[in-house]
């Protein structure tokens, strides 16, 4: 491949990564991050669900 041509589309390649993460950034951006309440909501549910699948061991009877 001629070395012109070969940099050309070096170049092309390189102009579309950088607009890919410039559209990244901006939609990193846009995230609204999550408020107390939902943040306290989730972590409920996570408590949850380990409890719902811990392994329970049989209660001893004496």
């Amino acid at each position: 491949m001629h070395p012109e041509t070969h940099l050309t589309l070096h170049h092309a390649r390189a102009a579309e990564l950088h607009a890919e993460a410039a559209a990244h950034r901006l939609a990193a951006r846009a995230r609204v991050p999550l408020d107390l309440r939902s943040r306290l909501g989730w972590t409920l549910v996570e408590v949850g669900l380990r409890l719902a699948s811990a392994k329970r061991r049989p209660a001893l009877v004496g």
